[in-house]
């Protein structure tokens, strides 16, 4: 069985995390296919099986791979939807990173999941995904995120205006920093930090969030994902930013922006013991007073 691994870097006090799942996986006989960056930056430093290969695009990436392997936070996890794209191939995130929604497996349990993996005892999440449309190419092959689309100013710009349409109907004139379209995914990420509501990740939903919305009655709304949701940007600047995710790209005011849910979905890989409310009490410490 072959199983892709994917980081972006580890630090010192990580390495014996890493070496544990090099020796699972050596253990349990499976073949690791190691992101080849990665894998020049841990050079000798960890004992790796004799049968390891390498991948370095999405294209490297055939049937015989079994799994990915993410080792690092959320934003590590999130770098594997330009890798895995349409083909299928289940996510188990391991968190190396600090809240861990998404890569919620920790570092003790690393040989449970991979006994897990090998005996196919776990649970794989259907996460759907937002697709951007434009009039012009933007974010290459991959225009499609995870978590969330968003607008928003450049650095030293001043607040832009934002005319929202759900399938060509006017919803709103965002005056803003910014506007967020996320995911029920991303809606524990920029979204809630931004003061958008949590949603369950099968309810079929998108949530767009003002980013420091000049009036202050503009709150978050939840809408389904059946929508189409087009954007018609204002401002003094001539640019502004698009983001997917953590890709952005600078673009001028002209654009025409649209998005809508993608047509394939993410697996994610869970535990069977781990599930949504699990992963809320935990990462935001509900039902814990935490005034001591």
């Amino acid at each position: 069985m072959k199983v892709a691994i994917y980081s972006r870097v580890i630090e010192y006090e990580q390495q014996s995390g890493v070496q544990r799942l090099f020796d699972e996986l050596i253990k349990q006989q499976l073949q690791p296919v190691i992101h080849q960056p990665f894998l020049e930056k841990i050079g000798s430093a960890f004992m790796l099986p004799g049968n390891v290969g390498s991948f370095r695009e999405s294209s490297d990436l055939d049937e015989s791979i079994e799994f990915l392997i993410s080792l690092g936070g959320d934003g590590t996890l999130l770098d594997t939807v330009s890798l895995v794209r349409d083909k299928n191939i289940p996510i188990l995130g391991i968190n190396f990173g600090r809240l861990g929604f998404l890569a919620s497996i920790g570092k003790e349990d690393i040989s449970t999941a991979v006994t897990a993996l090998v005996n196919r005892t776990f649970v794989v999440d259907k996460r759907s995904m937002i697709h951007l449309d434009a009039n012009k190419p933007l974010f290459g092959d991959v225009p499609y995120g995870l978590n969330e689309f968003a607008i928003h100013k450049t650095d030293t710009s001043p607040m832009i205006k934002i005319h929202t349409y759900l399938n060509g109907e006017f919803l709103n004139t965002y005056w803003a920093d910014g506007l967020i379209v996320a995911t029920p995914t991303g809606s524990t990420g920029y979204s809630l930090s931004c003061g958008g509501p949590v949603v369950f990740p099968e309810s079929s939903s998108f949530v767009i969030t003002p980013v420091a919305p000049h009036n202050l009655n503009v709150r978050p709304i939840v809408v389904p994902d059946d929508n189409i949701i087009s954007f018609e940007v204002e401002g003094r600047a001539e640019n502004f930013i698009c983001v997917l995710d953590s890709r952005k790209e600078i673009v001028d005011k002209q654009v025409q922006l649209a998005v809508r849910k993608e047509a394939f979905t993410l697996s994610l890989i869970r535990l069977n013991e781990n599930n949504f409310l699990q992963t809320l009490r935990g990462k935001l410490s509900w039902g814990l007073d935490t005034r001591n």
